[in-house]
């Protein structure tokens, strides 16, 4: 009796914690677009059938909790894409599963990994302002060691300060936005003038020049991230964006050596040492492994070697001869520059069908790594069938279809007809002998004048 107590108090508790974990997400239909205004959302689309949905769909749920026990006016929600189709193509749903923040007029993607902590740290950074104050040198310190890349607009009113804040709406899904006063500063910034746009990071501060570095909005694009990264495959797609070739030390850091120490921290010198030269068209960094960038060029790349990608057109440099010195990657950087470096890859047509032979040997390769019962299955059973059909066609007898044609023009015939057709062939075969034996007589009969010739 105790134990049958136990289990369903057990029951209820668990009925209770699910109810309460689903209650942090909510189920969303038709009537969301008339709801949704004065609130701001973060709503999962999804398909029911979608591996990757359900995939995420336990870190939705955390994601509801912890907006919700936090105080984030931020609302999780979730909807069928299948069911309200209409709904989902008005917000410019084309793939499952996708997140986006709905703030007003305005839908923000979410592109960045899916756990809890980044999507949670997306929700409270895109549902605030877009631009920030930063009122004290205590709050600005504190945001400068929470921060590694940190974007600040410092002066007043000006034309400067409007492009500012609307780039700050439009790549605010990216990185946080400040403002700051003069004052604010730390006492080691120095700004040769005002109002300016400042960057912090990399233990420096860079200031950004309209006539040198274009529009605004590209330039806080390029510079977003650190100036050098370790590099994996997510990063990397985002580095796509900036429009900038990527540098790469290709490593093992399970198994680290010398050699991938040195050219690791040659990497690491040539994207601080030579940042004037360099930062416009480069991100520097390191990757752990070969796999991606394997199946990325379609190639084998040895561990330890520098590679240089282009994302944009899916080019990539290798050094002709291995790298010792950094004057030796100073140069190879400087032929990729100047376009006199070997370019290989592409996005041509042959190079995509390539990648489409690429692909399809890849997918069969691993599923018979993974599971070589189901590769069988999967592919030798339509190889069987084909065979077969192939064989049967093959082997096929041959056939002239004349009694086909015979028997279709009888159908045509009426019964009178028909019956006129078969007594003319009857006497057909009557007389077929004795014409021919007329002939044969004929032909022994000689014509009297043929005969006095003889």
């Amino acid at each position: 009796m105790a134990e049958l107590k136990a289990s369903l108090l057990y029951g209820v508790v668990a009925a209770f914690l699910t109810s309460a974990v689903l209650a942090f997400v909510e189920d969303l239909d038709d009537t969301f677009k008339d709801t949704r205004v004065n609130d701001i959302w973060l709503v999962d689309f999804y398909a029911p059938w979608c591996g990757y949905c359900k995939k995420l769909e336990p870190i939705w749920h955390d994601v509801g909790v912890e907006l919700k026990t936090s105080g984030s006016p931020v609302r999780v929600g979730k909807m069928d894409a299948t069911a309200y189709s209409g709904m989902a193509s008005e917000f410019g749903v084309r793939g499952y599963p996708t997140i986006k923040l709905l703030k007003g007029d305005l839908a923000y993607n979410y592109k960045g990994p899916r756990t809890k902590d980044d999507i949670v740290e997306f929700a409270n950074r895109v549902a605030g302002p877009a631009v920030r104050a930063l009122p004290s040198k205590q709050m600005f310190e504190h945001m400068m060691k929470r921060h590694d890349v940190l974007f600040v607009y410092v002066g007043g009113d000006s034309p400067l300060k409007e492009r500012y804040n609307e780039v700050a709406s439009e790549l605010i899904v990216y990185t946080y936005f400040f403002s700051a006063s003069e004052e604010a500063l730390p006492e080691s910034v120095s700004l040769p003038e005002l109002p300016a746009v400042v960057v912090f990071k990399d233990g420096a501060y860079f200031t950004y020049d309209e006539y040198e570095d274009g529009s605004l909005s590209s330039w806080v694009n390029k510079e977003r991230f650190q100036g050098y990264l370790q590099i994996d495959g997510f990063t990397l797609y985002e580095l796509g964006e900036t429009g900038k070739l990527v540098a790469i030390a290709v490593i093992d850091e399970k198994d680290p050596t010398e050699e991938s120490g040195r050219l690791k921290a040659m990497i690491q010198r040539v994207a601080k040492e030579y940042r004037e030269h360099f930062n416009r068209d480069f991100q520097f960094g390191h990757m752990d492994g070969n796999d991606y960038i394997n199946s990325l060029i379609m190639g084998e790349v040895t561990v330890p070697s520098v590679i240089i990608l282009n994302t944009s057109n899916e080019q990539y440099f290798l050094p002709g001869e291995p790298i010792e010195t950094m004057e030796q990657l100073v140069q190879f950087i400087n032929s990729v520059l100047n376009g006199s470096a070997q370019a290989y890859g592409g996005d041509g047509i042959i190079q995509r069908i390539k990648r489409v032979a690429f692909d399809a040997r890849s997918t069969i390769m691993s599923v018979f790594r993974s599971s070589p019962l189901l590769g069988c299955f999967l592919f030798g059973l339509p190889l069987g069938v084909i065979s077969l059909m192939c064989y049967g066609i093959c082997t096929a007898e041959s056939y002239d279809g004349s009694d086909d044609i015979d028997a279709l023009k009888r159908e045509g015939l009426t019964d009178e007809e028909e019956d006129e057709e078969e007594e003319r062939q009857h006497a057909a075969e009557l007389e077929g002998p004795d014409e021919g034996d007329n002939e044969e007589e004929d032909a022994g009969e000689k014509d009297p004048e043929e005969k006095k010739t003889d």
